[in-house]
């Protein structure tokens, strides 16, 4: 007889609601699609790609990673695993980045879960031991209950009865004090049930399938997981197998007038159809079959159940033997047979040897053979699986032990060093105050400069605003002593030559004309004083430029060049930012001096765009600018850069010059702090 139990689980499924607001944003709309077992598989595949086209080009923060188990929820359910194994790890990934432990114990529980799926049993238990030891290490009691639950199942498939019994019990002690943890204790009663009938004890396993059905809580366990009819399918087997087969049947029947089981747990519905219809075969209830054992048959097949599927035709092999139709009866054992190979199932192909031994005589010993070897095998495996957990249980002991000896060896080391980690501190402290007063020493020498350069300018706007002032005075008297006394003399002499027609008048009006030419050239010569007065007051700045590089020219023998472009407009310039190019080139010439070498150097001012660029080159002997240490005089020329909120490039090889390229907006804007 085949085992038809089934293990509830920490399922992945998230709460279904099918009537979908659409004024809720896109995201929300396709997790909601994803989970809906109205739609097609395939269209339910489309909407979570969307949900996870979107979530995975989002920041790594917490609700990302809630989002993307979500996603990885809907491929679990969808069971298309290589999809949800492939979002784990990118979880598991971005937790360990963000140091997210609740989220990497987690993904390793999720990664269990898909070793199960794949029936890679070493894998699935060594990922549920380290969500297991996060869980410990963080004292939750729920998630750690759940991890030992399926590491208990897992000891369970393998054979390890007593070994799953007293993990069960271990988590039904964590939860004890546990509210809300229904869900656990669920599936910890179901498991001690399948325990208690592989070891034959059906009444135990009655009595704890009864106190699964009694803690489910629909608030708790949704209704959509079909706990109820899960839990009425293993107690009516147990029925079945102690062949109280009327009970067996009331109970198959129960499971199956819950309500939309079909569609949220097609599984456990085939089940049920097909233990329904088993019960009414041992009961000779020959109403309604074989069609009930068809009909599972072909949910089983639409649905690729191939557990169902394999149940199913052992079944029918069963009845059709009963019936004395041997060929359909042999055909059914065959083909389960065959099932159980192709999906290397060996405890179903012991089932369908023993069903043909029993319908084939004269083969019976060949298949007995097979029998005998196969289930040898099978215990072996079921061994060395269960010595298999046992090693990564000790390897975690092993490194539970390991960490805390390093632990008590950390705690030595702080104690030893402690002493000198303060006396290093101290020394650390001594000598970064003496680099800070140095710092602030020149940054006092830095900001006196600073002063006398402005001081400088200052006086010589000063000087620029006596000389307007002298300036304004001459011309004032100019125009009132000479060109009006002019003019008027001019008006006066022809009003009186007004009335007179003859030659003499006619060549004094031409000579008065040209009088008026003179006073006219005199006016335009007094607008071009006043214009190159305002040149001179814009370009000061350019002027104490032009006496830097008058200076460099006298004093050093390497040729200077130099351009000013003419349509910057000195007027909009800070003088901050002239103080700072001012000193930039000052400090760029005095290097150029001192080190370069150079035969020739290059200065060039221009606008480009909204910025003011200074290029200073020259042909000397150069430097690695990668590897070489950054004097003060180029430290001091980003500072004032800086300053500036500039940009600050150098550009330099041996033997082949060096260029410092400074950019720096000439409007100056706030900077939030």
């Amino acid at each position: 007889m085949l085992l038809l139990f089934v293990f509830f689980g920490c399922a992945k499924k998230d709460s279904v609601n099918n009537s979908i607001d659409l004024s809720e944003d896109s995201l929300s709309v396709y997790f909601s699609k994803a989970n809906d077992l109205n739609l097609s598989r395939d269209k339910r595949l489309f909407f979570n790609k969307k949900a996870y086209n979107i979530v995975v080009g989002q920041e790594n923060d917490s609700l990302n990673r809630i989002n993307l188990f979500k996603v990885a929820n809907r491929y679990y359910n969808i069971n298309d695993w290589k999809e949800f194994s492939q979002t784990v790890l990118l979880i598991l990934d971005k937790s360990e980045r963000a140091e997210d432990s609740v989220n990497i114990g987690k993904a390793y529980s999720y990664l269990g879960d898909y070793y199960v799926s794949q029936m890679v049993s070493d894998s699935a238990f060594q990922f549920f031991s380290k969500a297991e030891k996060i869980y410990d290490r963080l004292g939750d009691d729920v998630n750690l209950g759940k991890t030992l639950i399926n590491k208990a199942n897992l000891q369970y498939k393998a054979g390890d009865f007593l070994g799953a019994e007293n993990a069960v019990v271990k988590v039904l002690r964590i939860i004890r004090k546990e509210k809300n943890a229904n869900s656990i204790m669920y599936d910890s009663y179901n498991l001690l049930g399948l325990i208690s009938n592989e070891l034959g004890e059906y009444d135990n396993a009655i009595v704890y399938n009864n106190k699964a059905l009694a803690v489910i809580d629909d608030e708790i366990i949704p209704e959509v997981f079909q706990s109820r009819a899960t839990s009425y399918n293993n107690i009516g087997y147990l029925y079945l197998s102690s062949k109280e087969y009327s009970q067996a049947k009331k109970y198959f029947l129960t499971g199956l007038e819950q309500n939309n089981l079909k569609a949220q747990k097609p599984l456990v519905y085939a089940m049920l159809l097909d233990n329904l219809a088993y019960s009414k075969f041992k009961l000779k209830e020959d109403e309604g079959l074989p069609e009930l054992f068809y009909k599972a048959l072909k949910l089983g097949d639409s649905l690729k159940l191939n557990s169902c599927i394999f149940t199913n035709k052992i079944h029918l092999s069963e009845y059709f033997a009963s019936k004395k139709d041997t060929t359909k009866a042999l055909e059914y054992s065959k083909e389960a047979l065959l099932l159980a190979r192709s999906t290397n199932v060996s405890r179903d192909i012991l089932v369908a040897l023993k069903q043909l031994s029993i319908i084939e005589p004269k083969k019976a010993a060949i298949y007995n053979k097979e029998y005998i070897h196969i289930n040898e095998e099978l215990q072996k495996a079921e061994r060395k699986m269960g010595d298999k957990f046992s090693r990564i249980e000790y390897e975690t002991d092993v490194i539970k032990d390991e960490n805390t000896n390093l632990t008590v060896q950390n705690r030595n080391l702080v104690y030893i060093f402690s002493g000198i980690t303060i006396l290093g501190l101290f020394l650390y402290i001594i000598k970064a105050q003496k680099a800070k007063n140095r710092e602030l020493q020149y940054k006092q020498r830095q900001q006196e400069a600073n002063e006398d350069i402005y001081n400088l300018m200052i006086s010589q706007q000063n000087t620029i605003d006596v000389i307007r002032v002298k300036e304004k005075k001459r011309v004032a008297q100019e125009l009132h002593d000479g060109v009006l006394g002019r003019m008027f003399g001019v008006r006066m002499n022809l009003d009186g030559l007004n009335g007179l027609k003859d030659e003499i008048a006619i060549n004094q009006r031409i000579g008065y004309l040209k009088e008026l030419k003179n006073i006219e050239q005199d006016i335009r010569e007094i607008s071009h004083d006043l214009n190159r007065e305002k040149s001179e007051l814009i370009n000061n700045f350019v002027a104490i430029v032009d006496n830097l590089f008058e200076e460099q020219r006298r004093t050093f023998q390497s040729k200077l060049f130099t351009s000013i472009d003419s349509n910057i407009k000195w007027e909009e310039v800070s003088n901050s930012i002239k103080i700072n190019i001012y000193r930039i080139i000052q400090e760029s010439l005095q290097n150029c001096n001192k080190y370069a070498k150079a035969r020739s150097i290059r200065v060039e001012l221009k606008k480009v765009d909204d910025d003011l660029e200074l290029t200073i080159s020259d042909d000397g002997i150069g430097f690695n600018a990668n590897v070489k240490k950054k004097g003060i005089g180029l430290q001091n020329m980003l500072s004032r850069t800086k300053e500036c909120n500039g940009s600050f490039e150098i550009k330099s090889k041996k033997g082949e010059g060096t260029t410092i390229t400074v950019r720096v907006p000439i409007e100056q804007k706030q900077i939030a702090s």
